[in-house]
């Protein structure tokens, strides 16, 4: 697309760096954010806050190690969750791995979390789990922080903190 670089990232203008928009990579589908409104392939996992079914004022922090594809699946204040057993995945975990899909593409999550899914196989049945607990703190901190986004008003001057943040706007 001609221009479109120069629009986006032209150092030599400097006219990046008076934006708070960086170019975001749209998502693969549409997402169910009301069931997973936050979801991640950072820190060595695909992790993300996925809602609970039966309590509309609880979530649970799923996340699934890159490489061992150890899980993990507790509430927001480290209770465990009753579904998850050594051998099957928990419907939030499965939730988790559904929308990371629909976010990044089954490819980038199998590369990411290192698992070799064959032609018609599902990327679930393909994974060694086994529970592994792994902290849910941090990332129901940077959700909520990301939740915090959402409040800022609407501006057109730079935003300092949201430097590295994609916007609507964006071009992709």
């Amino acid at each position: 697309m001609p221009g479109w670089r120069s629009w986006v990232l032209d150092e030599d203008d400097g006219a990046w760096e008076r934006r708070s928009t960086v170019r975001v990579v749209p998502p693969v589908q549409a997402r169910k954010l009301a069931k997973v409104p936050f979801v991640e392939l950072a820190d060595g996992r695909l992790q993300g806050v996925v809602s609970s079914g039966s309590d509309a004022s609880r979530v649970y922090v799923s996340s699934i190690t890159a490489g061992t594809h150890g899980n993990s699946c507790s509430t927001n204040n480290n209770r465990p969750c009753g579904g998850l057993t050594d051998r099957y995945l928990c419907k939030h975990l499965d939730a988790l791995v559904t929308e990371a899909i629909r976010q990044y593409g089954q490819e980038r999550v199998a590369r990411y979390l290192r698992v070799e899914v064959g032609e018609g196989k599902n990327l679930i049945d393909c994974l060694n789990s086994h529970k592994d607990p792994a902290p849910a703190a941090a990332v129901f901190s940077r959700f909520l922080r990301h939740l915090a986004y959402l409040e800022i008003p609407e501006s057109t001057e730079p935003v300092p903190e949201l430097h590295w943040f994609p916007a609507a706007g964006a071009v992709g």
